[in-house]
């Protein structure tokens, strides 16, 4: 036998929730590893190998230790005036703390004085046991059992009938082999040893016994029907759907599902199924639903991303005929389907517009009314988006047509949340929303506006695909965030009830990656703000401020995430820029500008001028270029007179890269000024008009980042 074996542990329980199970799994194999490591019972080269199956999870460690090696460790005692007497002899206080450490009083012999900072004390060297590997999984056992991600506690006895006890879910074995040795751990109720269980159904046997850690995996697969580890049951769930799948035909890409599923099997056998032809007039997003949510079914998928009437089931047992599991499965998914098509035809038979006064009934917000009351207030918004989006590209829009679909859009867009399909699939409002309002005869660009007006929903998620569902899903945002800072609902810590944060990042998104025939949404941040602040009335405090520096909260951590630098993204927003379309070009233009020989001279140089302004207490003055005496200045003054309109109108037409690499050519006459003049004459009209110089400078090179804020 290797003289450091691997170590196997495995606790068998009942089906853990499957939505759990790999954070579970995870968490296992990750607390018993670094408790152990922790406790020098693990080689530098250990391998970890995690499962976590429906009802077991369990690790895999190599070049295990059976006891740590020993350690040198230096024990501090006590001061040496209260350890030692007069004449150097231990005192009673000291014998005392030698024998609490397991030491005689030869020890007093080996004493070392130091100083700890303080006083003079005594320490003594000792050796202390390496932990041997029964003691150490054990508190690397209990550890893990504590630490675990467990969504919810089930209370137990155990086999005694009297002891209870708390975990995720009734256990019923725990394995634990250094190599071929029983290691016996013991923790609810249960005393570890070598003898697990396979498949419920079909291992070959009832218990199967694991001779050493090394053929655990191997014994499960051939005589247990289990592949432990997930990710190769998740792989091979993977491979198996994609080898299933008809010529020409995908089984949807969804890792969730594939995540779920994984954990609900575990010996995984992907079967093919259909249904009747006659449920794909249903709205795809339905049945794809249903199929996935209450079944675990993966829909398959034409080339053109089309549902097709088969789909995929991964079943837990692999008969040699498997019709009965197919045929099982087909009629299971019919009354599903069924009932899709029902709620699809009857929510038909209802215009959105007749279903608008019973929003009327259900309560939005105690503080901010019904759900009617926020249509209207959406509707408001949603125009005076318009109005600002149109009055942005000037003529390049028809700005009575995007306002006229905007309001039409936000005025039906809630109605879906009063049909039968969103009762029963929340998940499916405004989807719904837009096919009713074809049904209904409605534009397609408002059909389209009502269908992404929640857009964008997460992370990664595609923005509203016309101007209108842009206009509609920032008024929906806009109200939220405004209603609810207004009311004092605003995020604490990790706690946001009302997902404001995301609202904040889609507003975000929008306003920055939004195009209208390619061009960006040239709209003030701040005016939306207002114009929606002005929609409530007196019913809300007003929240202007609080919004603003919330989004540019938002809008740093984002940029952040996107591999701004710090410095980069505080140059840019500290000038809190109101078109936030601007800003990646903006930000742009600073890494560029900072990428040039003259950025860090020009930066200090700026952050200098910057504190010589806010220093002085002198009035602001105009400047008079006549009354300039140093040559250095009168340069200076010069040189920024002549390059300030081109500058200034490259500013203007969004040449930022170009105006501050305009702005490097100032760094030698910035060096000579400060070289050559005093600013804070003794002389107050020379003081306030080299202040003046400053000020006129500093706004120049500061118009669309705080260059400052690059300097080191």
């Amino acid at each position: 036998m290797s003289a450091t074996p691997s170590l196997l542990v495995e606790l068998l329980v009942e089906e853990l929730p499957p939505k759990a199970l790999r954070k579970l799994g995870d968490a296992f194999a990750a607390v018993i590893e670094t408790e152990l490591r922790g406790q020098g019972l693990l080689a530098a080269d250990t391998k970890t190998t995690s499962f976590a199956s429906p009802r077991r999870l369990g690790v895999l460690l190599t070049h295990v230790a059976a006891r740590a090696a020993d350690r040198s460790e230096r024990q501090k005692l006590v001061p040496v005036k209260i350890g030692l007497d007069e004449g150097g002899k231990p005192t009673a206080v000291l014998l005392k703390k030698l024998a609490a450490i397991g030491q005689g009083e030869d020890a007093a012999t080996r004493l070392v004085r130091e100083h700890d900072g303080k006083n003079e004390t005594l320490f003594l060297d000792v050796v202390v046991p390496g932990a041997t590997l029964q003691d150490g999984l054990q508190k690397a056992f209990d550890a893990a059992l504590t630490q675990l991600p467990i969504p919810k506690v089930m209370t137990y006895q155990v086999a005694d009938g009297w002891t209870t006890v708390k975990f995720v879910r009734p256990a019923h074995g725990i394995v634990a082999l250094h190599g071929s040795e029983v290691v016996p751990i013991t923790a609810l109720g249960l005393t570890a040893g070598r003898v697990t269980k396979g498949h419920r159904f079909e291992s070959k046997e009832p218990e199967l016994e694991i001779r050493s850690a090394g053929t655990y995996a191997d014994r499960l697969a051939v005589d247990g029907a289990v592949l432990a580890s997930f990710a190769e049951r998740r792989a091979d769930i993977a491979r198996q759907l994609r080898d299933k799948a008809p010529e020409g035909l995908a089984p949807i890409d969804d890792d969730a599902l594939l995540d779920e599923v994984t954990a609900l099997v575990e010996r995984p056998n992907v079967l093919l199924c259909e249904f009747e032809a006659e449920f794909l007039a249903v709205p795809q997003e339905c049945l794809i639903l249903t199929m996935k949510q209450n079944q675990k079914y993966f829909p398959l998928l034409d080339a053109q991303g089309k549902l097709t009437n088969r789909f995929l089931v991964v079943s837990n047992i692999r008969p040699q005929d498997p019709s009965a599991i197919v045929g099982g499965n087909e009629r299971v998914v019919r009354p599903r389907l069924a009932d899709a098509k029902f709620f699809f035809d009857q929510d038909r038979k209802k215009t959105l517009e007749a279903r608008l006064p019973g929003l009327e009934k259900v309560v939005y917000h105690n503080k901010l009314g019904n759900q009617l009351q926020r249509v209207e207030r959406v509707r408001a918004i949603a125009k005076a988006v318009a109005r600002a989006i149109a009055q942005g590209l000037g003529k390049q829009i028809d700005a009575a047509a995007l306002i006229g679909s905007s309001d039409r859009a936000a005025h039906l867009a809630k109605a879906d949340l009063l049909t039968e399909m969103v009762g029963e699939f929340p998940e499916l409002q405004g989807i719904m929303g837009g096919y009713y309002a074809r049904h209904d005869g409605e534009p397609d660009e408002v059909a389209v506006a009502i269908e992404d007006h929640y857009k964008p929903r997460f992370a990664g998620d595609e923005l509203p695909r016309n101007s209108t569902g842009l206009c509609v899903a920032l008024a929906d945002k806009l109200e939220t965030l405004i209603g609810m800072f207004g009311i004092g609902q605003v995020p604490t810590g990790d706690k946001d009830p009302f997902a404001l944060r995301r609202h904040a990042l889609g507003v975000i998104r929008m306003l920055i990656d939004g195009r209208i025939d390619g061009k960006d949404l040239n709209v003030e941040f701040t005016d939306l703000v207002a114009a929606a602040t002005a929609v409530f009335g007196d019913a809300i405090s007003d929240p202007t401020q609080a919004i603003a520096d919330f989004v540019f909260d938002r809008l740093t951590v984002a940029l952040r995430d996107q591999g701004w630098t710090p410095q980069e993204v505080d140059a840019v927003l500290s000038k809190r820029p109101t078109i936030l379309a601007d800003v990646p070009k903006r930000l742009a233009a600073v890494r560029a500008f900072a990428a040039l020989p003259e950025a860090a001279a020009l930066a200090a140089a700026n952050k200098r001028i910057g504190n010589i302004l806010k220093k002085s207490d002198e009035p602001e003055a105009a400047l008079t270029a006549s009354k300039l005496v140093e040559p250095a200045e009168k340069d200076l003054e010069a040189k920024l007179a002549a390059m300030r309109p081109a500058t200034m109108a490259m500013f203007a037409n969004g040449k930022y890269q170009e105006a501050l690499t305009a702005c490097a050519a100032l760094r030698a006459p910035v060096d000579a000024f400060f070289d050559a003049v005093m600013v804070n004459d003794e002389n107050q009209e020379l003081r306030r008009n080299r202040l003046a110089l400053l000020r006129s400078l500093h706004e120049l090179m500061n118009e669309i980042a705080d260059l400052s804020r690059l300097a080191s």
